[in-house]
């Protein structure tokens, strides 16, 4: 096994570290997310943790890791006798983003289910993560059916596994570590809410502190036994005081005064459910002992808001994590107890400030973190204020500044048609691994989902022939049938803005980027990828390649500015040049063009006719489109229309692309070359 980087090594990343010590004194806190770019230590730090980890006590031979004081009643390896635990080093599990549900929660054994009447099960990884810790990287990534089979056992401590009315039930209590880059693509509600704490990383921009990264990393590749040894000293007393912490933890008490600062804070900051107030109680504890005091002090509850509450506030994948620390501060001040008051806890002559130390993690003042940009009590405009019409005089060729999008809201449906096979999602109709039973087939490899009955009929008619004497069904390999599902799949959705001074009138560019942020925000509850193609002037440009960030794709959108021609033809060439690179890469995953315009085309030689030739490309592929017709006044022209024709898609207005407007107008996007 090879060595890994020592934790107490790490240069900086305070958040980081603290956040992974407070799990580790008190594993009730919850697990933690870390958000952070590339190259930012995330997933050395995770793993750096195992060390740290105080030995585990098991019964001997248990695949499940049973503790021998208690062990599960329900355990398929038991019942379990008395007898001397073993101890050995906490697990660290790390889960594929690829995984499949059978190495994620254990395998039964059809065949000799069905034939012996025997429960022969395999475990997974939450079996092997069974008081250990499970890490997920690039956890934003993970396949939704994952996402539920990690919420149920986070939620239950237990995981459950059946296959057609046979059951194998076993504990899974595990620290749940997680790792994103936000870059591509967001966590699902659900999943962001199991997570005790949040922290977010980033590379130092300290000369002095990037410049030591390097000099121990190098160190430690060029020897990493002799670079862990020089650390040693450091790792073992990390590892006493998080011992210590332990036992100092039942001993700390939460007081009346602390706990209504407590609920005041989350109540002030309006997150949901009562999972915060819980969190940040644990938390808090668990930096009173962290920091080796039995008494919870305003400082700590201060410091367990920041790193539990900041994901819990995100009303939509465009909203940035983050606190305003002013507010926080008045919220703590307004619930503190007054004076006089016996409860006011006394927080010593370190005033609490301990709490995030030891092991080279401080503890966090108002000096070390800046809201986000975007976040609470940060009043920078960052939009242009001015949201009139345009004035007098002023060239609609001529290039302006980006307006604000108008308010997004519930859009339509829009879907390929067809039957797909690509990743699961939300949108169109797919053949996927879950859903609903549609029919069966002989497996190709490992069966996976058994269709019972089909299984049954097959064979039913060799029972004879089989030698068959008792009750049992005598069943072969041959008879066995897998079940075909139909569920929903997760498409590409190409955006194409039209960015050009024919829509460069600040009412309608602010409508037709809050009904873009719209369908943005449809695509991330559908787990689509998403792009963004823009064209005006003399050329288009891809803004966003295909990504599963649609916050990024928000980010260029909001900063899009107008003016110019109208190179509709050019948008819809850069278009098809995406589809294609995208087919190369996923052709399991099919395309939904969305094309932003009133219709128009100018410049060039015969703009129009150049549009329509580019439109029928895509319409000779095949590719289900959709034209949000951006037209407004008493005189409409119906170029959108046409546009949508020369595609073999459809035209939806602004006003009908709403969810609440007239029914039925938008259901499924008409591709070219549909069978009738």
């Amino acid at each position: 096994m090879s060595t890994p980087y020592p934790f107490t090594a790490i240069v900086g990343q305070d958040d980081l570290r603290l956040g992974l010590l407070l799990n580790a004194v008190s594993p009730a806190v919850g697990g933690v997310l870390v958000r952070g770019e590339k190259g930012t230590a995330k997933s050395t730090a995770v793993r750096a943790l195992a060390a740290l980890m105080p030995e585990v006590s098991v019964v001997p031979g248990c695949r499940f890791s049973c503790d021998p004081v208690s062990p599960d009643p329900a355990c398929p390896d038991g019942p379990h006798a008395e007898a001397a635990g073993v101890s050995r080093a906490a697990r660290t599990v790390e889960l594929p983003v690829g995984a499949s549900e059978d190495r994620l929660v254990g395998a039964l054994d059809i065949e000799r289910a069905l034939s012996e009447g025997v429960k022969a099960f395999e475990p997974g990884l939450l079996a092997d993560a069974h008081r250990g810790i499970l890490y997920v990287d690039e956890v934003n990534l993970l396949h939704d059916h994952l996402v539920d089979l990690l919420l149920d056992a986070a939620a239950m401590g237990a995981s459950y596994v059946e296959r057609e009315g046979v059951s194998v039930r076993h504990a899974a209590r595990f620290l749940l570590v997680g790792t994103m880059n936000p870059e591509e693509g967001e966590l699902r509600p659900q999943l962001l809410d199991r997570f005790g704490l949040t922290v977010e990383v980033a590379a130092s921009r300290d000369t002095d502190e990037r410049v030591e990264v390097v000099r121990r990393r190098l160190a430690y590749d060029d020897d990493p036994e002799g670079f862990a040894a020089r650390w040693a000293e450091e790792e073992t007393a990390l590892r006493e005081r998080i011992a210590a912490a332990r036992a100092l933890l039942p001993r700390v008490v939460l007081g009346d005064a602390v706990l209504r600062q407590i609920a005041a804070t989350c109540a002030a900051f309006e997150v949901d459910g009562m999972r915060a107030d819980i969190v940040m109680a644990r938390t808090a504890t668990a930096l009173a002992a962290w920091a080796g005091r039995e008494e919870v002090t305003a400082d700590d509850v201060r410091q367990a808001a920041l790193l539990a509450l900041p994901h819990r506030r995100r009303r939509n994948p465009f909203d940035a994590p983050g606190l305003d620390e002013d507010k926080l501060d008045q919220t703590l001040d307004e619930a503190g107890p007054q004076e006089g008051n016996d409860d006011d806890p006394d927080p010593g002559p370190d005033g609490g400030g301990d709490g995030g130390g030891g092991g080279g993690v401080p503890p966090q003042t108002d000096g070390d973190r800046t809201p986000p940009q975007g976040s609470e009590g940060d009043d920078t405009p960052s939009q242009a204020p001015d949201s009139a019409p345009d004035a007098p005089g002023r060239s609609a060729g001529a290039e302006q500044q980006p307006v604000a999008a108008a308010e997004p809201f519930r859009t339509k449906m829009l879907s390929v048609p067809g039957l797909g096979e690509g990743a699961a999602g939300r949108r169109s109709r797919a053949r996927t691994a879950y859903g609903r039973t549609t029919g069966s087939v002989r497996p190709q490899g490992a069966l996976t989902k058994l269709h019972l009955s089909a299984t049954v009929q097959a064979a039913a008619p060799h029972q004879r022939a089989r030698g068959r004497s008792g009750r049992g069904l005598v069943v072969r390999r041959d008879d066995l049938r897998q079940a075909t599902r139909e569920g929903r799949e997760g498409n590409l959705v190409l955006f194409v803005v039209d960015a050009s001074g024919s829509m460069a009138a600040r009412q309608r560019m602010s409508a037709v980027k809050g009904a873009v942020l719209s369908l943005l925000l449809d695509a991330y509850q559908r787990r689509d990828k998403v792009g963004l193609v823009t064209f005006r002037g003399k050329e288009a440009e891809v803004a966003l390649p295909p990504t599963s960030s649609v916050d990024a794709a928000a980010s260029r959108l909001e900063s899009l500015p107008t003016g110019g021609r109208t190179p509709l033809a050019a948008g819809l060439l850069k278009a098809h040049d995406v589809l294609r690179v995208e087919r190369l890469r996923d052709p399991s995953r099919r395309p939904l063009l969305v094309v932003v315009t009133d219709g128009r085309a100018t410049g060039g030689p015969e703009p129009v006719a150049l549009a329509g030739r580019a439109a029928r490309l895509h319409q000779a592929e095949g590719t289900a489109s959709v034209v949000v017709d951006c037209e407004s006044g008493y005189v409409r022209l119906g170029l959108a229309g046409e546009l949508a024709r020369e595609l073999g898609g459809t035209a939806v207005t602004l006003d009908e692309l709403r969810a609440d407007s007239i029914a039925g107008l938008v259901k499924d996007v008409t591709a070219a070359g549909r069978a009738a």
